[in-house]
């Protein structure tokens, strides 16, 4: 497993691969690609921590796959394609007991192994089809796999399939499935090798729809030595039945790990920017309070005005008190307005005071409750750390959920906040949906309870509900969550009967509401549209 160490401060590359392991130096502010860093105990100006990554199927890993898969496929047809995310899917070539061909070219993880998955699970999990998956079904209907190939220099397996078409004549296509990391791709190729269509954009020569397909240059079949990679160490350590099996319990305890990853940066993110808000207010409070340090300034000017009222030497703007209060009765000099009374400035010094002594209390108060609040965001800032560092799944879940606005449950958890006039959905990656009841719901749901940075959903020329999808963070929401609180939206509209309907979507922010317009009714000044089927998929939790 190469070994991959972070310096935290001063922000670049200083040593290349070598010796199974690089070293990077970042900005204390950067945040890794995995999302949490476990704490360490070297100083904050250059703290560094390790993190383990063997994310790609090596070529050997690969071999032991296409050796399972090619006896137990060969002469099969294949069935019915479940698009799991845009760049994954699992193809049915009805091998009963042995499960389904499980495909993903997602970049940073590409992989291929059989799964054993219910049915309804896969539909339950599925998102609809995309461009390529639905080329694919119907090119390769009517036909089955003669041939897996797996290229011997680098991580390409060639799925061959033959058959007959609809008008009785011979049909050859070939599947290519190209794990090779950055460059990673399905594509579907004619009998001239010509690529017909692919998963995702290519990059260089033969890499497009239209070309002759040529595998990516210097991408390396990442050869382990024996015993080396982790994934075909325990493939050969023979603790499933199959490489598949282990294939699939490793990759998805790598899942569980970038989920705890992930919600740890965003508890950690959410975290910092409360305590970075809390020290701006407090540094804030700190000088509001220094400015009305002179409260009694004022009053003692006050008192000076209504002592002088007969004998005070006043030239323009400037007036000259004796004052009767010191040991020593010297003069005093202060600035008025030419056009006030003596007695009219003495009221304004004294109202002066009176605001001051008033402020003083009220930001005394603040003070005291920020300085808590900053106290308590820092032990729980503490706790995260401690939680990350030990890896505890069970007390991050609950360090989470004790904080609304940190990100939402794991999934299959519950949540007892009930926000009147909702009904609240619990999404496959773990974001709260919310769906709108009544115009006037809708309403409340929009410009009360959604945040800026939440994602807002409606169909397009039908009414219906205004759906919400809780974001804590910045950062994107999942493609399978944008499916499946789209397909909430169609669903709750006057459109459900429909078998597909646009939705549109974009952030809260982007949404008013014209003045004087009826409940529910919304302008908006941005939003993409998606086109899904109107269902209820996901679980309710409220």
């Amino acid at each position: 497993m190469p070994l991959v160490i972070f310096a935290q401060g001063v922000g670049s590359i200083i040593k290349g691969e070598g010796s199974g392991f690089r070293l990077f130096r970042f900005p204390a502010a950067h945040a890794s690609a995995g999302g949490a860093r476990p704490a360490c105990d070297t100083p904050a100006s250059c703290r560094l921590y390790v993190s383990f990554l063997d994310e790609e199927m090596d070529d050997q890993a690969i071999n032991e796959i296409v050796a399972e898969i090619t006896p137990l496929m060969i002469g099969r047809a294949p069935g019915k394609i479940f698009q799991l995310t845009p760049l994954s899917l699992v193809i049915d070539f009805r091998l009963r007991d042995h499960g389904d061909l499980f495909v993903s070219v997602e970049p940073a993880q590409p992989r291929m192994y059989l799964i054993k998955r219910r049915v309804r699970d896969l539909e339950k999990q599925s998102v609809p089809l995309t461009q390529f998956a639905q080329g694919l079904r119907k090119e390769l209907s009517n036909t089955t796999l003669r041939a897996i190939e797996k290229d011997p220099n680098d991580r390409i397996v060639w799925f061959h399939f033959s058959g007959v078409d609809e008008l009785g004549q011979d049909q050859q296509r070939t599947m290519i499935a190209q794990l090779t990391g950055r460059a990673a791709n399905l594509f579907s190729i004619d009998p001239q090798g010509v690529i017909t269509n692919q998963a995702r954009a290519g990059k260089g020569p033969g890499q497009k729809i239209g070309e002759a397909y040529q595998k990516p240059p210097a991408t390396g079949a990442r050869v382990s030595k024996p015993g080396e990679g982790v994934l075909i160490k325990k493939i050969r350590g023979g603790l499933h039945d199959s490489a598949s099996e282990t294939a699939d319990a490793y990759f998805s305890s790598l899942l569980i790990e970038h989920a705890f990853n992930s919600r740890a940066g965003a508890a950690r993110a959410e975290l910092r920017k409360k305590i970075t808000h809390d020290n701006k207010l407090l540094k804030q409070l700190e000088l509001d309070l220094a400015s009305h340090s002179n409260a009694e300034l004022h009053k003692r000017l006050g008192d000076l005005l209504l002592a002088n009222l007969s004998t005070a030497k006043r030239e323009g703007q400037r007036v000259t008190l004796v004052d009767y209060f010191a040991e020593e009765a010297g003069p005093v000099e202060i600035e008025i307005d030419e056009h006030s009374t003596l007695t009219q400035e003495a009221e304004r010094r004294f109202a002066l005071y009176s605001r001051s002594k008033r402020a003083i209390k009220q930001i005394t108060s603040r003070l005291a409750t920020v300085r808590t609040e900053l106290g308590a965001l820092n032990s729980e800032s503490e706790a995260l750390e401690k939680i990350i560092a030990e890896r505890d799944k069970a007390a991050l879940e609950q360090l989470t959920a004790k904080n609304s606005s940190l990100p939402a449950p794991a999934r299959g958890s519950k949540t007892e906040k009930k926000i009147p006039g909702t009904r609240s959905y619990l999404s496959s990656d773990g974001f709260e949906i919310l769906v709108g009841r009544t115009a006037r719901d809708n309403d409340y749901l929009t410009f009360k309870v959604a945040r800026p940075n939440d994602l807002w959903l409606h169909t397009g020329d039908y009414s219906g509900s205004h759906v919400v999808v809780r974001n804590a963070t910045r950062k994107d929401v999942p493609h399978r969550t944008l499916i499946e609180a789209a397909q909430l939206a169609a669903q709750f509209s006057q459109a459900r009967k429909d078998p597909k309907v646009d939705v549109h979507y974009t952030e809260r922010k982007f949404v008013s509401k014209p003045k004087g317009a009826a409940p529910g009714l919304v302008r908006l000044m941005r939003f993409k549209n998606i086109t899904v089927e109107p269902k209820e998929a996901i679980e309710r939790i409220v």
